[in-house]
């Protein structure tokens, strides 16, 4: 063998590649090829815009900044969780779901229960101003004074009762 023929193969194989590749390539293929071409031309162009440009940067900071912290597993996390309460949810579930949310407001959406917590709060609020006001006595006496007085002994009777009915209530017994 001689230095020309070395030289000559690789651009006869080369020209053999380059025919090869022609015939191989159907029109659709090229056609598909120019197409991803130009998506990636026009990928690049947008990513020359200077505003498409630091959004991706600030994009890439934030994201290394939740890996760091260990917050990118959370936010992944908490996709799976909904994608598959997405999933679980049916028909059914949603619609008791919104009974549900229906009972809760009818409960304690309405007029009387209003009522009731700004009783109750006022009574808190003027009990509270009042028991300020006074000075103790202190003493075993004292608190037998006070334990005399009917307005102690209904209080007491009172809590009394209510603590055995929401005893009741929870054990139901």
């Amino acid at each position: 063998m001689n230095n020309v023929s070395l030289s000559n193969e690789p651009i006869d194989e080369l020209g053999q590649l380059q025919k090869a590749a022609r015939e191989a390539l159907t029109d659709s293929m090229v056609e598909r090829l120019a197409i991803t071409g130009a998506n990636a031309l026009e990928l690049l162009d947008r990513l020359n815009d200077e505003r498409t440009s630091d959004a991706i940067n600030v994009l890439i900071d934030r994201v290394t900044e939740l890996h760091k912290v260990g917050a990118l597993n959370t936010l992944f996390d908490m996709v799976l969780l909904l994608h598959a309460a997405r999933d679980a949810s049916t028909d059914n579930i949603i619609e008791r779901l919104f009974g549900f949310v229906e009972q809760i407001i009818n409960t304690v959406g309405n007029e009387a229960m209003a009522t009731l917590a700004g009783n109750a709060r006022q009574a808190l609020d003027e009990a509270a101003a009042e028991a300020a006001q006074t000075t103790p006595r202190g003493g075993l006496f004292a608190m037998l004074a006070m334990l005399s007085k009917p307005e102690a002994q209904r209080s007491l009777a009172f809590l009394l009762a209510f603590g055995e009915k929401l005893q009741r209530g929870v054990t139901g017994a």
